[in-house]
């Protein structure tokens, strides 16, 4: 039995959901598992470590929620693969709650984003590369339509959080999607004349063959610009959107 499991009795003023948690998630750990591979049930837990069934389906519940586990009915919970989405419930939730802003949230963005447009450049395949310039170039064919723009522009971005080949670089990106669902359509209301549309096209064109060319510090520098551009356009359509919600 593992350690964790055998002092789940001792009285430690945690929740008994609480430790159950830690119990399971510990049994992961200590048991080198990986995503994919099966779990005991509620019973089993339940019985090692003396707890009801009901604790069991609280605890199983929770790690659900948070994606540590995959549960479904009829089969025996899995381990869990990472996921973004978890990230971005907690980052509308601490938006919504005044715990942080939105531009805080896009400094961030701007930091990881430059970070991954340098690795997709060294590290991308030749199918990778062809992927990026075309979602540039479905946002050139799509503009004026803001729901396709704004579904080419989070892909794109979704593309070189790929292309940079590092797991977590491509959960944090897709967890401002949500995000980026209301604050691209915002800002491209802002651009109101072809012209001021093209330099924003220009620019994501300009990211894309800078990682097909392999060029690591042109990426960087192409998509540093691109957020000093689409940051201030960004944060006016946002506060656009507010006045009108509330007039």
């Amino acid at each position: 039995m593992d350690g964790a499991i055998a002092q789940l009795g001792s009285n430690d003023g945690r929740s008994l959901v609480r430790r159950a948690m830690q119990a399971i998630t510990d049994h992961i750990r200590n048991k080198s598992m990986r995503v994919g591979e099966s779990l005991p049930g509620e019973a089993y837990f339940a019985v090692e470590l003396g707890v009801s069934r009901a604790v069991m389906r609280e605890a199983f519940g929770a790690l659900a929620a948070l994606k540590v586990i995959d549960v479904g009915n009829g089969r025996k919970p899995r381990v869990g693969a990472m996921d973004g989405s978890v990230i971005a419930t907690s980052l509308e939730h601490a938006v919504d709650t005044a715990q942080i802003t939105v531009p805080e949230i896009w400094d961030v963005r701007r930091t990881i984003e430059l970070r991954t447009a340098a690795l997709a450049a060294s590290s991308r395949t030749e199918a990778e590369a062809a992927r990026i310039v075309e979602l540039a170039e479905a946002m050139a064919a799509s503009r004026g339509d803001f729901a396709g723009m704004t579904r080419h522009d989070i892909a794109f971005h979704d593309a070189i959080a790929r292309a940079s080949h590092n797991a977590l670089f491509v959960q944090i990106v897709s967890s401002f999607g949500p995000l980026m669902e209301v604050a691209v359509p915002s800002a491209w209301r802002t651009r109101t004349t072809e012209e001021e549309r093209m330099v924003v096209i220009d620019q994501h064109r300009a990211i894309a063959r800078a990682i097909a060319d392999g060029d690591a510090a042109a990426a960087t520098a192409a998509m540093d610009a691109h957020f000093d551009a689409s940051i201030g356009n960004i944060l006016q359509g946002m506060s656009q959107t507010r006045d009108r919600a509330s007039a």
